[in-house]
């Protein structure tokens, strides 16, 4: 199987992982989420190692990346959820999803990665059409300022640098399923402090049907985490990391299919979609 096909799959996964989660939050709130889809995801990843052989031998800063790429994850989610907060779902999503752009001036400069004209255009492409579908024109939250879109720009860099991050691990060790594990319990004791000190106003709210739909949600989040290291460790970042980009393709033609009437089909998301299959056809023929 190679690296693309993996990236798709990826893509797929992370959303479901969305529409399970947002199955969930008709039952709960963000706090019992963020908690339960973590655990859920370290569990099912540590059980992957445990399948797997056990814990494998790695090099020290192999180990050390990504212990930081953990830790990067974890303020990413933050900067991703007060982007949110502080300009709402349609400025701050196109502006977080810009991330395949960082992650391949940083590739090609840093480890000399290649990108042909048909990789460059796939991915601008991607990115369009991401944008196109991420987009919805809404009144801005009150108290909304310009200088706001920083936090999700900031979330879409760092989420831009954690791909060659992986990839640069990946070289030292190529263990996708230990290391994977890693970041998710790192991840997980970083949103912990955020989850217990949010407030008594904010507590996690815990019901078994938003449990069972946080739990897969976790699953799918897990398997696309660990499907994005397979690839990587296959394929370069500017061809892997722009397919997993397309996942706001996948979240709307999933939408569509089981949440008929929730997702608006218009002339911009047919023109996005056009242009995240356009992409993803070019980065591939490019590669």
């Amino acid at each position: 199987m190679n690296s693309e096909l993996i990236a798709l799959l990826a893509a797929i996964s992370y959303a479901l992982f969305t529409l399970y989660g947002w199955l969930g939050l008709q039952y709960s709130n963000p706090q019992a989420a963020t908690i339960v889809s973590l655990l859920a995801r370290t569990v099912m990843l540590w059980a992957a190692v445990w399948l797997t052989g056990g814990v494998p031998s790695v090099a020290p800063a192999a180990l050390m990346v990504f212990v930081g790429l953990g830790v990067l994850q974890s303020v990413t989610s933050l900067l991703t959820f007060m982007g949110l907060h502080k300009i709402g779902t349609a400025r701050s999503q196109p502006l977080r999803n810009t991330y395949p752009l960082w992650s391949a001036i940083i590739a090609i400069t840093f480890l000399n990665e290649k990108a042909g004209g048909m990789i460059v255009s796939g991915t601008l492409l991607v990115v369009t059409g991401v944008v196109f579908i991420s987009w919805k024109p809404e009144v801005p939250p009150p108290g909304y300022r310009w200088w706001h879109i920083c936090y999700s720009l900031a979330a879409g860099v760092l989420a831009g640098v954690a791909f060659p991050l992986r990839r640069f691990g990946l070289t030292i060790n190529n263990e996708p399923v230990f290391f994977a594990a890693v970041v998710a319990i790192v991840s997980l004791v970083g949103a912990l402090p955020y989850a217990s000190l949010s407030g008594s106003k904010h507590k996690p709210i815990w019901r078994p049907r938003a449990i069972c739909h946080f739990c897969v949600s976790g699953a799918f989040e897990g398997l696309g985490a660990l499907l994005s290291l397979v690839a990587l460790g296959l394929g370069r970042v500017v061809v892997v990391s722009p397919i997993v980009a397309t996942t706001p393709l996948w979240n709307l033609i999933i939408a569509a299919v089981f949440l008929r009437g929730r997702e608006e089909v218009n002339t911009r998301t047919v023109a996005g979609t056009a242009c995240v299959i356009l992409g993803t056809v070019a980065i591939t023929l490019g590669r």
